[in-house]
């Protein structure tokens, strides 16, 4: 099963970030797409029977982009 989500990084400030980024998910089986911008916001659909999120969100923190807590009010 497919599922998808939103990740707010930090660590993202130009092009070459977004390189490094793609790199720490390349590698990362069970990730059928991704996309990022400048602003952190990393777009993510996975096969559910492979990876998970706290997985990827994982693998971007140990790459020196770790997940922005949302922000309660």
């Amino acid at each position: 099963m497919t599922a998808s989500a939103t990740i707010q990084v930090s660590g993202v400030r130009c092009e070459r970030c977004i390189g490094r980024l793609a790199g720490a998910l390349r590698g990362h089986d069970g990730i059928e797409y991704a996309n990022a911008n400048l602003m952190g916001e990393v777009v993510l659909e996975w096969d559910d029977e492979q990876t998970s999120r706290d997985a990827i969100v994982v693998a971007l923190a140990r790459s020196g982009f770790p997940e922005v807590a949302a922000e309660r009010e």
